[in-house]
C-alpha cells in the first residue's frame, strides 16, 4: 500500500475523508433500499446513478461493474437485495460509449498476456451488441429461479452525452 517514500497510493483519499466527517449524513440510513430499487450499471465514472434517477443515499442498492452485465455474482446479489434489504425492483442500465463495446474477451487476454498475465480462465462479458446483450441479461433475470417471478425488471441504457435515459423493451 505504500511506495518506497512512505506514502500510500490512497494518501488523496484518505486526507478527503479526514477533512469532511462534519459533512456526514447518513448516519441515521439503513441498510434497506428505501425506494425498494436496485439498479445494476457500469463501474465508468461518468456515470452517477443516485444523481441521474433523481435518488438520494439510502434509495437504492447500486450495483457496479464493467459493462452493467447481469454476471452470477450480481445474481447472488441480488437475491440478497430482494430477500434482505427490501428491493422490490430491478433495473439493468448500461450506457453509451461504453469501454466493453470496444473491445472483445480475446483483444484483453491479448492485451493482459502482453504484461505477462494469463487471463483465459476469466470471463470478461465484453459487449459487441450492447442492446442484445442487456436484453439477454433482462432474460436471464426474469427465468432465475431464485428471484421472484413477479419482480419487476427493467432495463434502459444512459445516454453519457445527454445524460437521457432510454428505455430498453425487452
Amino acid at each position: 500500500m505504500f511506495n518506497q517514500q512512505g506514502v500510500s497510493a490512497f494518501d488523496d483519499v484518505l486526507t478527503a475523508n479526514r477533512e469532511r466527517p462534519h459533512e456526514f449524513a447518513h448516519a441515521d440510513l439503513t441498510g434497506r433500499a428505501a425506494r425498494g430499487l436496485a439498479v445494476v450499471t457500469c463501474m465508468d465514472s461518468r456515470i452517477d446513478p443516485l444523481g441521474l434517477l433523481g435518488l438520494k443515499a439510502g434509495d437504492a442498492k447500486i450495483l457496479r461493474n464493467a459493462g452493467a452485465r447481469v454476471t452470477d455474482d450480481v445474481q447472488r446479489t441480488l437475491v440478497l437485495a430482494v430477500y434482505v434489504l427490501g428491493v422490490n425492483r430491478v433495473l439493468v442500465m448500461p450506457h453509451t460509449d461504453c469501454g466493453m463495446t470496444k473491445v472483445t474477451d480475446s483483444d484483453v487476454h491479448d492485451l493482459t498476456a502482453k504484461r505477462g498475465v494469463d487471463t483465459r480462465s476469466l470471463e470478461f462479458h465484453t459487449v459487441p451488441d450492447q442492446v442484445a446483450a442487456l436484453r439477454r441479461d433482462l432474460l436471464r433475470m426474469r427465468a432465475s429461479p431464485f428471484l421472484p417471478a413477479d419482480l419487476p425488471i427493467g432495463g434502459a441504457i444512459y445516454d453519457v452525452r445527454t445524460g437521457v435515459v432510454i428505455p430498453v423493451e425487452p
